[in-house]
């Protein structure tokens, strides 16, 4: 069992960007007809999601969500130790997201830097990783950049993806400190046998020129090499299974139950899943936040975007203590546990701004002088 407990080491703040361009469910009404969306707003609870433009990435709303935490913090960038950017919707093939963010943030030469391609778990495994990262060193603060823009990779008239995605960016702050009882826990697994669950085939390095002709898939819809195909009932049957069973073990480690936590931060892969997962696992649903109704299904990003929505723009000034899980694409899946207070998470951040430098559309452009 790959169960990790971290002292000394708390998580100081957490904050979220989100496109502004708002994308209604029904708005797909004139594609899929009015049954069909109906159908898939009660089943999955999205109501509205928000999608960025054509040039805008995951760490552009990182980049502001990082901005935003430092500055609340009053912490400057040349303190932090180690950046990871956990994503499967880097800027670029290559090199690493994580050094353009440590460039645009001014995070020191000293700094570790990299990425790790994962997409729902990013955030639980980015925390381990970073926590695993300081227990053995010296570095103090830390930066775990997570999220997705999965709607990019996904074919417009799939109708079993495109109303479900929405895109956004977040960051956890890490610090590491003299009390003990700042503890982060965390619990991981992976099971590689359903690597073709959901999976874009095309594109890397196994097939980099696939044929980007579109074909009617066996499930009635059409896509190309290039776009992400979910098979629906492995996937679901992993959720509603897997996911409770992790929970339990996580539980039975730690020594807590659902009475333990004051909030239960998952990843939002839709309301029929999260009530199957709360009610398998024991948990009060009133303790999940939920954000996909209004921003979708955000990968990686959505446990830090439900937080932020639910505490972001209060004032109760408090110490809770929070569960949060990640399941999906690889397989893999995993929990984790920590403190915080509420007045270290930020209100969701509205944000379109793009890396204009790091827009490169010509190859000479490589050769200017900056």
């Amino acid at each position: 069992m790959a169960f990790f407990n971290f002292k000394n080491i708390k998580v100081a703040g957490v904050a979220c960007a989100v496109p502004s361009n708002e994308v209604k469910t029904e708005s797909y009404k004139p594609l899929f007809g009015d049954v069909e969306v109906d159908k898939f707003m009660a089943m999955t609870g999205v109501r509205a999601s928000r999608r960025t433009s054509e040039y805008q990435t995951c760490s552009d709303l990182g980049y502001r969500a990082a901005k935003e935490l430092l500055k609340k913090n009053g912490i400057s960038s040349e303190e932090i130790g180690a950046l990871l950017f956990v994503s499967h919707s880097p800027d670029y093939r290559r090199p690493s997201t994580a050094f353009v963010l440590q460039y645009r943030l001014g995070i020191p030469k000293e700094a570790v830097c990299y990425d790790i391609s994962l997409g729902c778990s990013s955030l639980v495994v980015g925390m381990q990783t970073i926590a695993s990262i300081m227990t053995t060193s010296d570095i103090k603060r830390a930066l775990v950049v997570v999220g997705d823009t999965a709607g990019k990779s996904v074919y417009p008239t799939d109708k079993s993806s495109a109303m479900l995605f929405g895109e956004a960016g977040a960051v956890m702050l890490l610090e590491k400190t003299d009390n003990e009882s700042d503890e982060i826990t965390a619990l991981l697994r992976s099971d590689g046998s359903g690597y073709r669950y959901m999976i874009v085939p095309g594109g890397g390095y196994r097939n980099l020129h696939a044929n980007e002709e579109v074909v009617m898939c066996e499930d009635g819809n059409e896509r190309t090499l290039m776009n992400s195909f979910i098979q629906g009932t492995s996937v679901f049957t992993f959720t509603i299974f897997d996911v409770p069973r992790l929970i339990k073990d996580f539980f039975a480690q730690t020594g807590t139950t659902s009475d333990s936590y004051d909030c239960f931060a998952f990843h939002q892969a839709n309301l029929y899943i999260l009530k199957q997962i709360a009610k398998k696992s024991g948990i009060d649903f009133d303790k999940i936040p939920i954000s996909l109704d209004r921003y979708g299904n955000t990968s990686g990003a959505s446990a830090i975007v439900s937080l932020c929505d639910r505490y972001g723009n209060n004032n109760e000034h408090k110490v809770i203590k929070v569960m949060t899980c990640g399941f999906g694409i690889g397989i893999s899946l995993g929990a984790t546990s920590f403190e915080i207070n509420t007045d270290d998470i930020l209100p969701i951040f509205e944000d379109d701004e793009i890396f204009e430098e790091g827009l490169i559309t010509n190859p000479n452009q490589l050769y200017e002088k900056k």
